[in-house]
């Protein structure tokens, strides 16, 4: 007879199995993005080890200045602005002058300049003997000597003197400052997505050494169709955005030669793509003729420095590209086959699968997202120049090791990607930040890459061993 199935039974069992359905999808999850938890740990670090003194500018100065002033002094008390000509202290001085009307506060004037300037606003008020209560400034033109004391004519502007107040400091981490994480978004922005291409590459067993080269040809090409037949200085919006997808168009010609040299002719990628690097290298010093390329209006820097809705457009478009990248080899059949190819090339074949086509389809991608990464790199710097996206395929292939695609083939996250090449923009700006000098900064990613490729020999190890021992 069985035993009878008690409350308590009946309890245990439910949570032993929502137990297990919880912890697969967490392992899952871990497997596939486990480097998240790398990334935040980083964060945390080096927001740990940069929290410093921080002094509100621009118009956030401007709004806590203008609260402090509305706390601690009366309305209808007179406020002289002082603040410096720059475009950061206009907004500085505009945001507080609005927020000081609006709460029925007198400005006596409004000073944009410099030191002279800010004596010349005293002596006329002094020379008009009008009233000043309050001498608003920011943390840089509060430090100025006029200010340090009152006298002669001065002292007689008001008794007691006008208090001069600034923006109170507070500690933050300059890692965390909204600036800094815009900087390594926009630093990023590159890598990133030429790291997409990149990756499909790699799932599929091969590499491609020719996108650094492939940058600085793209850069060349783009601001030299621009100067040449665009318009130059004067180039409208539409004949960017032609001359931009040319030189995109002539990266992924490249991208197929590489392609072909890899199916067709069973050249190993390593040195396919070796063979690209320098053609293209080559060709970008000789259509540059060695220089830079500056010729190109100011409107060009819309996509690599822009901003839409306060995010860098740079940002938009990783965002976007990862996006379509993730359905693309999550959901849909050409993904599927990427990932066979990985796997095991010769299984694929007699499956049915186009190993060739899918071959040439993604060095033709790693080529054409490498141009593209090329013309969001001239728009950034407005120029091109053969020697930009020196090193990038090195950092592009740490990006996608460090995400947690396998060397070997098949395995592997377009979203772990992304994660790993935030580690790597992570690790430059905090060792930036902290002072590590670039040789060092050197060591220290030639380390990372190392020890990402060995926890994947030894992860590839470990599956061998559990199925030999399962067989």
């Amino acid at each position: 007879m069985h035993a009878p199935v008690t409350e308590s039974t009946r309890r245990t069992t439910f949570l032993q199995r929502w137990g297990e359905r919880t912890r697969e999808p967490l392992s899952r999850f871990t497997a596939n993005y486990g480097m998240i938890f790398v990334l935040l740990g980083l964060c945390g670090f080096f927001s740990w080890v940069t929290i410093a003194e921080q002094h509100p500018s621009g118009a956030a100065a401007g709004r806590q200045l203008a609260k402090r002033i509305v706390r601690e002094f009366k309305k209808g008390s007179r406020v002289l602005i002082v603040a410096r000509g720059t475009i950061e202290d206009a907004q500085f001085a505009g945001t507080l002058e609005k927020a000081l009307v609006r709460s029925g506060f007198t400005i006596a004037d409004v000073v944009k300049g410099g030191p002279i300037d800010a004596r010349a606003a005293l002596e006329r008020i002094t020379r008009e003997s009008r009233v000043l209560d309050v001498i608003a400034a920011n943390q840089t033109t509060a430090s100025w000597a006029v200010f340090d004391a009152f006298t002669g004519d001065y002292s007689r502007v008001r008794s007691p003197r006008p208090k001069l107040v600034a923006p109170e400091s507070y500690r933050w981490p300059n890692f965390l400052r909204r600036e800094n994480l815009f900087n390594v978004a926009n630093q990023i922005a590159v890598i990133a997505l030429v790291a997409v291409g990149m990756t499909m590459v790699i799932l599929t067993r091969g590499i491609d050494l020719s996108v650094g080269s492939l940058i600085a040809l793209s850069a060349v090409l783009a601001t030299l169709f621009i100067r040449d037949w665009g318009g130059g200085d004067h180039a409208s919006g539409a004949s960017m955005a032609l001359c931009s997808c040319a030189a995109i168009i002539l990266c992924g010609v490249v991208g197929y030669c590489s392609g072909i040299l890899v199916t067709w002719f069973s050249v190993p990628a390593f040195i396919a793509t070796l063979s690209m690097m320098l053609v293209a290298s080559g060709l970008a010093f000789i259509l540059a003729k060695g220089q830079s390329i500056y010729q190109v209006p100011d409107a060009f820097i819309w996509l690599g420095r822009g901003e839409s809705l306060g995010i860098p457009n740079a940002v938009w478009l990783v965002g976007v590209l990862y996006a379509g990248a993730h359905v693309l080899m999550s959901h849909m059949p050409l993904g599927r086959y990427i990932y066979a190819v990985g796997g095991n090339p010769q299984a694929a074949h007699y499956s049915g699968v186009p190993v060739r086509k899918v071959l040439l389809f993604v060095y033709i991608l790693s080529g054409a997202l490498a141009g593209l990464g090329g013309v969001v790199m001239a728009s950034q710097l407005k120029s091109g120049a053969p020697t930009y996206g020196l090193m990038y395929e090195l950092y592009v292939i740490a990006a996608v090791v460090v995400g947690g695609t396998s060397l070997f083939g098949g395995e592997g996250k377009i979203l772990g990607t992304l994660i790993g090449a935030f580690i790597i923009a992570v690790i430059q700006n905090g060792m930036n930040l902290t002072g590590v000098e670039s040789y060092t900064q050197k060591v220290v990613l030639g380390l990372v890459i190392l020890g990402a490729v060995v926890l994947d020999n030894l992860k590839k190890r470990g599956w061998e061993r559990y199925l030999r021992r399962s067989a």
